[in-house]
C-alpha cells in the first residue's frame, strides 16, 4: 500500500473524486450493498496551512478585483486533500473497510492560517445478503 505521503504527492488531488483505494468513504450513514458489522471509532486527518508569501501577494491583488482567487483555492484544495489522505490512512491502520459520515471542518487560527479537519466513523463491512446472492 502506498504511504500517506505518496498519496498526497504522487496523485493529482483535483480530478473529480478523492482516491479511496481499499476503504469506501461516504458522507452517508450506510454503504449500499454492505452491512456494518463493527464500529472501529472516529478517524481523522488534520492539517494546518497558510499560503506562501508569493500566493498571498498575488492573491491579495486578485482580491481587489473580486471573483475566484485561484491562489487561495489551490491552498484550500491541497489542505483538504492532505486531511482526507491522513484520515484514510488512519482508517486503513485500524483495518477499516469503510468510513461513514465523512465531513470536513475548517477553523482559522490567525490571519491566513487555517486548520482543516477531515473525519468520519471507521467501520468493518460485509456484503449484504441481497448483494452476495446476485
Amino acid at each position: 500500500m502506498a504511504s500517506n505521503e505518496a498519496l498526497i504527492t504522487s496523485n493529482p488531488y483535483r480530478v473529480g473524486v478523492e482516491l479511496t483505494r481499499k476503504v469506501i468513504v461516504t458522507t452517508g450513514n450506510e454503504i449500499a450493498g454492505y452491512d456494518v458489522v463493527d464500529y472501529l471509532g472516529i478517524v481523522r486527518g488534520l492539517t494546518v496551512r497558510s499560503p506562501s508569501f508569493g500566493k498571498t501577494f498575488v492573491g491579495a491583488f486578485r482580491a481587489l478585483r473580486g471573483g475566484n482567487i485561484k491562489e487561495f483555492a489551490e491552498v484550500c484544495e491541497a489542505a483538504r486533500h492532505e486531511a482526507f489522505a491522513q484520515m484514510h490512512a488512519h482508517a486503513e491502520a485500524l483495518g477499516a473497510d469503510g468510513i461513514l459520515g465523512m465531513r470536513y471542518d475548517a477553523t482559522e487560527f490567525m490571519g491566513g492560517t487555517t486548520e482543516v479537519l477531515a473525519y468520519g466513523t471507521a467501520v468493518k463491512l460485509r456484503e449484504s445478503e441481497a448483494r452476495s446472492s446476485r
